[in-house]
């Protein structure tokens, strides 16, 4: 038997409450139909800025624990050896701690193993109609680049080495891929350097960003063999505090067995001048590949990724701002 036969009742009033409905919404004016979408992104945005102020107070925690992890071993910075061989229990790595968690999704994006690179929030980037990636050091290997570029369409990538001629086959044989990459064989360095006599020619970050005409990027991918230093400090200190220009940073960091990075009150200055700039790591990877293949080396490669949390963009606020270009 149907239900209006058993239940005539309840399907007149049933019928009834929709026609309401129906003239209600016929009637309604459109700001009170998107109020609720108006309230949820309110709540949203409160909700971003929350978890941004949590995750920043628990890092300023952090911080001091890391001073005391100073006194512990030093007890002052120039004490402390970063890799030990006394049965000291840390290494360098245990005084950068990637504390500052992301407040959308992180995953893995590129091939499992070296090469891959942990990102935050890409889901808040792959809507864009247009978005930059920026890549430093390629050695022919481009799984990373690919797939974001993948998952964003309206991205394009920028790679630089001078050591290859191009992006690795994972772009260079997909044609949509190939057709919005652009790769120069050039070095990321603390200054421009690119007279007709300069072998490799080399550019800041900043000079590179004012070529291309760009004024923010959006993934910022730099693994140069122990370059990223000097380079990323200079970069730092042309915006003279203001927001850097860029989303996130994925990072490999390099401090070779006689490097002068090995200092730690210098690699400890350095680190903070990143942290003074509103960059806050949100996860580390140690380069075990390396450490398996040179046998015997300490484990002096990390993979580090850092979220900015200054400015205005896609990883802090739910409204990013127009952004102004990049002039020196």
């Amino acid at each position: 038997m149907a239900l209006h036969s058993r239940h005539p009742r309840f399907t007149i009033a049933l019928l009834v409450l929709i026609f309401i409905s129906v003239l209600l919404f016929a009637n309604s004016e459109p700001d009170d139909l998107l109020f609720g979408q108006v309230g949820f992104h309110r709540s949203a945005g409160r909700y971003l800025a929350e978890s941004l102020r949590i995750e920043e107070e628990q890092y300023q925690k952090m911080l001091d624990q890391r001073q005391d992890l100073i006194k512990k071993w030093g007890p002052t910075a120039d004490k402390i050896d970063p890799f030990p061989s006394h049965g000291e229990y840390y290494t360098l790595w245990d005084f950068f701690l990637p504390s500052f968690k992301c407040p959308h999704r992180v995953e893995r994006v590129g091939v499992m193993g070296d090469g891959g690179k942990w990102v935050c929030g890409l889901e808040r980037i792959t809507p864009k109609k247009k978005c930059v990636m920026y890549s430093f050091g390629i050695n022919g290997e481009s799984s990373f680049e690919a797939d974001i570029m993948k998952a964003a369409p309206g991205c394009e990538a920028y790679g630089y080495d001078f050591s290859v001629n191009s992006f690795g086959p994972e772009i260079e044989l997909v044609s949509d891929l190939k057709h919005r990459s652009h790769f120069f064989p050039y070095a990321l360095g603390p200054k421009d350097a690119f007279s007709p006599i300069d072998d490799p020619k080399m550019y800041t970050l900043r000079t590179l960003m004012e070529r291309n005409g760009h004024d923010f990027i959006d993934v910022l991918k730099i693994d140069i063999e122990g370059n990223e230093f000097d380079s990323f400090e200079v970069f730092i200190d042309s915006f003279h505090g203001e927001p850097l220009p860029f989303g996130q940073l994925q990072l490999e960091v390099h401090v070779y067995s006689g490097s002068e990075w090995q200092d730690f009150p210098k690699f400890l200055k350095w680190w903070e001048k990143l942290e003074e700039a509103g960059l806050r790591p949100f996860f580390s990877e140690p380069n075990l590949v390396y450490v398996n293949l040179v046998r015997g080396v300490r484990p002096d490669l990390i993979e580090y990724s850092f979220i900015n949390i200054r400015g205005s963009h896609e990883l802090v606020s739910n409204h990013p701002s127009r952004r102004s270009r990049i002039s020196q």
